[in-house]
């Protein structure tokens, strides 16, 4: 396949929501409408169907890992393409055409990016990110905290190049996307952390 079309397949793939297809689905809010307003897992799961937080979660991570694995296995593309694939397929995440261009944090995705690149490196960040939530027990932290060692990990494991750049740059926008979620964090108002938010005992 040409490289140039594929890498437009993996963002009209990333932009497949699955939060608000399995809510629908499920027939539950839109997620984009209750919550953080965040079409992931973490604020389906606010709905109380554990089911369909599973399914977005996976729906999310499958994506992106889907559309990296084919690129470095059943296209074999370069290095490079494959960085740039996985960039394509989290900006469909963060931007889905299909959704005016509002989507999710990028959680998910980006641990099935980085389970397509090299397993070992995606079950590194997704340790530390268990860890770091068994912890604090709280989600947006517990993401942070893994972003920041993915491209240490990717740098230990690829040294530097196309590998950890890619990880660098999911990371930086991954950590931009949870803006909101680091002020919360600063003045101590996200939910599990610091202050309790009011009406919360």
């Amino acid at each position: 396949m040409n490289e140039q079309i594929f890498v437009v397949v993996a963002y009209l793939v990333g932009s497949v929501a699955f939060g608000i297809i399995v809510s629908k689905l499920f027939r539950l809010p839109d997620p984009r409408t209750v919550g953080s307003g965040n079409p992931g897992a973490t604020n389906v799961m606010r709905s109380g169907k554990k089911t369909a937080a599973i399914l977005t979660l996976l729906g999310d991570a499958g994506k992106g890992w889907l559309m990296v694995w084919l690129a470095k296995y059943q296209y074999g593309l370069t290095e490079t393409w494959v960085c740039i694939t996985a960039i394509s397929v989290f900006l469909g995440h963060l931007f889905p055409v299909f959704y005016g261009f509002r989507g999710g944090k990028g959680v998910a995705t980006a641990a099935g990016i980085l389970l397509a690149i090299l397993p070992w490196l995606g079950l590194s960040v997704l340790a530390t990110w268990a860890l770091a939530f068994a912890i604090w027990r709280v989600s947006s932290l517990a993401a942070l905290i893994a972003a920041g060692f993915a491209p240490i990990y990717a740098l230990a494991f690829f040294g530097s190049g196309n590998v950890s750049a890619t990880a660098l740059l999911l990371s930086a926008m991954l950590v931009w996307r949870h803006r909101t979620n680091i002020k919360k964090l600063l003045d101590g108002t996200e939910a599990g952390f610091g202050k309790k938010k009011d009406g919360q005992n």
